[in-house]
């Protein structure tokens, strides 16, 4: 395992413009050895921390899942994240590592071993040589999929979020995953995809569908969708995309519907709003997510639509903290005493604003015009 760390961090430094290194992990558990991918952003930096995707069916789902997870974090849909692909298609080894016993529905003794393979070995592996974030997510497609679940299982899920896509479900897994959603108290996302072209399963995941949303549980983010184009074959290139949509929501920057629907609507201050969201973000993926410049702007917006004017002063400072080399701060901070009746500090502090660095829509004309109308006002 050492020599495989070494060897493996060695192609990282050389090869990272690559992004995907393919690798022969020898495991104690399985007693073979298993093709794995490894997929990393291209500017991996040892000093953040990255979500960690685990796919199922790595021949067949490992290139789109990464293709959706380079566009969502290039437009800020999503964290940058590693991905890991676990090939199981030679020689159908697919079915022995997720079967499970006709009668229980558990997993085989095989099985069993490639469970512990996945939690005792390639996830810790990732988590001591690689910055990998506290959240985690799985993805899987057909019996892969119906595997995956077993993880709700235990105690403590080992997954934040699970992609299943289209399960060969094992008896009873229509009521026991159910069950176990619904016990958990961490934050837990489960998307459920189908599609249109009945077969064996449908009736049962749909059963499995209306039992889940049935959980009345602030913790649990569920979705469904059943795409009526798509056969048993072709789903599996379906609803990924909107999957990491609906998981990621959190994570996007506040968008017009949001702004409207619970940014305005909310009863707290607005710059509150600004902080339990990054709290909210940092909590579930357990890192800090640096300011969005858009979401300052919206924040800022919807003080002057509120006339929250006491938010302007924290706004302030986290803009001086965020984006030190510009005006947004001192301007925010300017407009702040100006609303509290401080016209000298607020001339001060517009002048300090006009010795920095543009912003978006802030100006070195604007902050000279406050400075211009303050000076007239007070007869300063």
């Amino acid at each position: 395992m050492k020599r495989l760390s070494i060897l493996f961090t060695f192609f990282l430094c050389l090869g990272m413009s690559a992004q995907v290194k393919v690798e022969i992990f020898e495991s104690f558990k399985l007693q073979e050895r298993r093709d794995v991918k490894y997929y990393f952003p291209e500017d991996y930096d040892e000093a953040k921390k990255y979500p960690l995707i685990l796919v199922l069916d790595g021949e067949y789902l490992f290139d789109q899942v990464v293709a959706n997870t380079k566009f969502y974090s290039r437009f800020h849909g999503m964290p940058q994240s590693i991905v890991v692909g676990i090939e199981q298609s030679q020689n159908q080894i697919r079915l022995d590592d997720c079967a499970f016993e006709p009668d229980s529905g558990l997993p085989t003794e095989k099985a069993k071993k490639f469970f512990e393979f996945l939690g005792m070995e390639i996830i810790p592996y990732l988590d001591l040589n690689f910055n990998t974030a506290p959240f985690k997510m799985v993805v899987g497609y057909d019996i892969t999929a119906n595997f995956m679940n077993y993880w709700l299982f235990k105690e403590h899920s080992l997954f934040n979020a699970y992609i299943n896509i289209s399960p060969d479900l094992a008896p009873e897994m229509e009521t026991r995953v159910p069950a176990r959603l619904g016990s958990f108290d961490k934050q837990i996302f489960y998307q459920l995809i189908l599609e249109g072209e009945k077969n064996k399963n449908t009736s049962r995941i749909l059963a499995m569908d209306k039992a889940i949303k049935a959980i009345d549980k602030e913790t649990l983010h569920y979705n469904f969708y059943q795409y009526d184009g798509a056969d048993h074959i072709s789903v599996a290139t379906y609803g990924i995309g909107k999957a990491f949509d609906n998981i990621f929501a959190m994570f996007k920057p506040i968008s017009p519907k949001e702004y409207k629907t619970q940014l305005l609507t909310s009863d707290e201050p607005v710059f509150d709003y600004l902080a339990t969201k990054y709290k909210n973000i940092e909590d579930l993926f357990g890192f800090k997510k640096d300011v969005n410049l858009n979401d300052l702007m919206a924040v800022y917006a919807g003080i002057r639509k509120k006339e929250d004017y006491d938010s302007l002063k924290p706004l302030s400072e986290l803009c001086k903290k965020e984006y030190p080399e510009t005006m947004l701060g001192f301007y925010f901070e300017g407009e702040y005493f100006e609303q509290m009746g401080e016209p000298k500090k607020a001339l001060r502090t517009f002048e300090k604003a006009f010795g920095m660095a543009e912003i978006d829509f802030l100006t070195k004309e604007m902050a000279l015009e406050k400075i211009d109308a303050l000076k007239a006002d007070f007869g300063y």
